[in-house]
């Protein structure tokens, strides 16, 4: 009699972890990246490859001494657009910055040409 229900004992002591419940894995939290939006101006593609060579600009009188040339260059706008060069009143304690390609997260961005 003791060795039976010292069995059914042990029997079921090693059976209660099996009838306890299945182990629960927590899965990791998603964590989701916002990008900031591109600055106005600014287009997101796919790098396009290098320009096509600049174009020669004749380049005309100026309307005023205080104006300065702004260089023509070509943009991204969907394909490579050439903008012609043209004078321009700079702001008092900037420069002007030509467009070219920036990173941000994972890609590159066309900014185009801004004083700054």
């Amino acid at each position: 009699m003791k060795k039976s229900i010292l069995t059914k004992t042990l029997l079921i002591a090693a059976g209660l972890p099996l009838l306890a419940g299945c182990i629960v894995e927590r899965q990791p939290r998603r964590v989701v990246v916002v990008q900031p939006p591109p600055p106005p101006g600014a287009v997101v593609v796919a790098d396009p490859g290098a320009p096509p060579p600049p174009q020669v600009e004749v380049v005309p009188a100026a309307p005023d001494p205080t104006f300065i040339w702004i260089g023509g260059a070509w943009e991204w706008r969907g394909s490579w657009v050439w903008i012609g060069g043209h004078w321009d009143r700079p702001h008092p304690g900037t420069v002007w910055v030509r467009g070219g390609w920036v990173h941000r997260g994972h890609g590159r961005v066309w900014v185009e040409g801004h004083w700054r």
